[in-house]
């Protein structure tokens, strides 16, 4: 990637240069389109890969969401795991989206929606958020991103993001009860890395 281009950018300025890569995920070798210009488009990185292994299944229904979805780990593996369920993939980079509908489609993933952030209903609710959210871009936008997510959990829903531990877990696990009065729980830390628990309640 250009210095300068960021996964975070609605259309990365580098080439799409199509690649496939073979994949673990939810128990299955899977393999995955990815390209230069999204988050990790050359391999599973490592904390996406404690998220998949370390969080329990997602319910079996309702709405579920991948915010930053990249090329569609987590979504894929939501969809596996619960496919009766409505799986939004939610990202503002242009190719991501792309490579997450390519690969849904060649996972037979019926059930994921690529979408962005403004094009999920306003009245849709989350039984679950699964999230490696881009702490590079910065708190003040990490913040307005988690601030317009996390309340969206329905009432019994569960979120859970991983952080690392150096690019500030504990201090965001601050923020989100002292700013949106939601209780957090750390429920791994492996690698360098927290998985934190979102609830309503």
């Amino acid at each position: 990637m250009s210095h300068g281009e960021h996964y975070f950018t609605a259309s990365p300025a580098s080439p799409a240069q199509l690649r496939t890569i073979d994949v673990r995920l939810a128990g299955r070798d899977v393999r995955v389109t990815t390209a230069p210009g999204v988050f990790s488009g050359d391999h599973l990185d490592h904390a996406t890969r404690l998220l998949l292994e370390k969080v329990p299944p997602p319910p079996a229904t309702g709405d579920l969401l991948d915010l930053g979805c990249g090329w569609g780990p987590i979504a894929l593996t939501l969809a596996h795991a619960a496919p009766q369920a409505r799986v939004w993939a939610v990202d503002v980079n242009e190719r991501a989206l792309d490579l997450t509908r390519r690969n849904a489609e060649a996972d037979g993933a019926t059930n994921v929606t690529a979408v962005e952030p403004d094009e999920v209903p306003d009245d849709v609710t989350f039984a679950a958020i699964w999230s490696n959210p881009p702490i590079r871009i910065g708190k003040p936008a990490v913040h307005a991103m988690l601030v317009r997510w996390l309340p969206r959990l329905a009432p019994d829903g569960v979120a859970h993001l991983v952080v690392s531990k150096n690019l500030g877990a504990d201090s965001l696990a601050r923020w989100i009860t002292a700013e949106l009065g939601l209780p957090v729980e750390r429920v791994t830390s492996a690698g360098g890395f927290r998985i934190l628990r979102v609830t309503r309640a």
